[in-house]
Formats: structure tokens, sequence, C-alpha cells
């Protein structure tokens, strides 16, 4: 039988990544940078924290790891990979003004390549007969739920049996949404993204608030890669294994209608969508699966048509989206 309790706790753990991945391509949106890199950045922020918590694993040679480096060296290496990414994202389309959309085409490859690549070096390395690796010793501080969760019943398994990274992506959504919101830097950010000339003439330093935004957009997204190994996945990692989780997160920046804070319950409803399949009979017909998988993105395709048709100025993307600014046209 279907259950809630069993559904939920699930369909959250699922949307973790998915909220920190559009939260961040929110940010860098707002700018009016379109990142379509966000699928590699994810990847890459993955992969960073995974190679750093397979030395550190193997630096210790099976002692006792010490909780506090288990879960600071492969974060800081997570956020150093993706602010890498960011980084290149901005100079090839802020300071080079290549074209944004292929930029960012040309990142998803680049770093799943890149995940690809260092993940099959990490298994011949680990020695492993299946083509994954395990950083179980790892993921267990990851993956520590609160120690009130497995004593409040159901409650505690909807509301407290996540890792602490399911909490500081609500936090993060929820900082984020205030400061696009009600501060004057969330004002200047989204007069860049939506008229760069006028902000320019306004005295906003552009270039600084692109650069700025774009980067912190992919280390909070970087996150969401590291999520799904080290919880998720409960730390095993294998090529090709985070499926199209960033092209989700992107769909769901138009979802949320660029609002940090309504992505916090769209994730889940995303997570729970993109789960969805394996609760919905299908008995021996498996190609029913197949069009299940199809839900969340034709729920995205729904809520486009019907933002579209309202046409509400809230509900538009940035004016200057995908464009690059040439400060010469001013």
């Amino acid at each position: 039988m279907f259950s809630l309790v069993a559904f939920i706790p699930r369909a959250i753990q699922q949307s973790v990544p998915l909220l920190l991945g559009s939260t961040g391509e929110t940010i860098t949106e707002k700018s009016g940078n379109l990142n379509l890199g966000i699928p590699g950045v994810m990847y890459v922020g993955a992969i960073s924290g995974v190679i750093g918590s397979f030395f550190y694993e193997q630096s210790v040679a099976g002692g006792q790891l010490n909780g506090f480096l288990a879960v600071f060296i492969p974060l800081i290496c997570s956020l150093l990979g993706s602010l890498l990414m960011g980084l290149l994202y901005c100079f090839l389309t802020v300071t080079l003004r290549a074209n944004q959309n292929v930029t960012g085409l040309a990142m998803t490859t680049f770093g799943i390549g890149f995940g690809n690549f260092f993940g099959g070096s990490l298994i011949k390395l680990a020695g492993a007969d299946v083509p994954s690796i395990s950083l179980s010793a790892t993921s267990a501080y990851f993956s520590k739920t609160l120690p009130f969760a497995t004593k409040t019943g159901w409650v505690g398994k909807l509301l407290f049996s996540y890792g602490f990274l399911a909490y500081v992506a609500i936090i993060i959504a929820l900082i984020a949404a205030f400061i696009l919101k009600k501060t004057r830097v969330g004002l200047q950010l989204r007069a860049v993204g939506e008229n760069p000339a006028t902000a320019d003439a306004a005295g906003i330093n552009v270039t600084k608030y692109k650069y700025v935004s774009t980067c912190l957009g992919c280390m909070i997204a970087g996150l969401g890669g590291l999520y799904y190994v080290m919880d998720y996945a409960c730390g095993v990692w294998s090529n090709d294994a985070f499926g199209d989780r960033g092209w989700l997160a992107i769909a769901l920046v138009i979802f949320t209608i660029w609002k940090p804070d309504v992505g916090i319950l769209s994730s889940i409803l995303f997570g729970g969508l993109y789960i969805l399949y394996l609760y919905l009979p299908s008995g021996t017909h498996t190609e029913y699966k197949e069009l299940y998988k199809m839900i969340p993105y034709i729920v995205t395709l729904v809520v486009l048509v019907i933002t579209s048709m309202r046409n509400k100025r809230e509900n538009q993307p940035p004016k200057s989206l995908g464009t690059n600014y040439f400060r010469e046209e001013r």
C-alpha cells in the first residue's frame, strides 16, 4: 500500500539536490547570466567532494575518522571545484563575452567528462571489483540525523530524519529570497539582471555583480551534487549515476518563477514526482514507468504555459537574461 510516511521522506531527500541547484541558478539568472552548465557544475561539485573524501579516508587507513575533517574536507573541495567552474563561466561570458547558451552547454559536457575521468581514476586506485567506490565512513557523518528523530514517531521521520545539508539547503533558499527581496544588494542585483546599462549608469559595478552572483550560485549548486553522493547515494560514486537532476534543477527555476523561497515546496513536489513512478502500479508493462518519469517535465511545461498566459511582470525572467553586456554600446 502507498504510505505517505514512507513516500514524503524519500521525496524530500530527492528534492535537496534540486533545491540547491535551482537556488544557485536563480541567483545566477537574477544577474542576467543564463548558466546551462549547472548539470556540469553539480557533477564537478560531487566529484571534487569525492576526491577530497577518498584521499582523507586513504590517509586514515581504516582508522577512526575525525568527524569535523570528514565533513570539512569534502565540503571545501566541493565548494572550490564549483567555484572554479563559476569563474570559468564568468571569464568566458562576462570578460570574453562568449555566447552564454553555448558556454553553458560546453561546461555541462566538460563537467560530466571531468567527473567521469577522475571518478574512473579513483575506482582504479581503489581496486574495486565493481565500477564504483564507496565512501561509507564519510557518508555516515553527512547522513547523520538529529538525535531525537527516532524518538518522535512519524513526526521525527517526516521532519528530523535528514542529514545536515538538507536543512542547510532550506536555510540558503530562505536567505537568498530575503536578500533578493529586502536588501539593497538584492535590488542592485535585480537591476543588473533587468537592465545592466541603466545599472551601470547608476554606478553599479555590473561585472562584479555578475561574477559574484554566478560564482556563488555555482557553489550552492555544487553542494547539491555533494549531497547526492554523500547522503542520498550513501557515499557511493558511480560514473553517470547522477541522472538528469541538473536539468531538472534548471526547469525548477522556471517552475518557481525565480523565487528561491517558493523553490522549497516546489522542489519537494518535483522530488516526489521524480520518484512517483516507483509507487504507481505498472504490472508487467515496464513502458508505463517510462511514461511516469515524464511527469515532472510535463508539469514544468504546463506551468510555463500558464505563467506565459498570465503575463505578470513579477513572473517573468530578468529582461537581459542570456544576453551579454557591452559597455561600449551604452
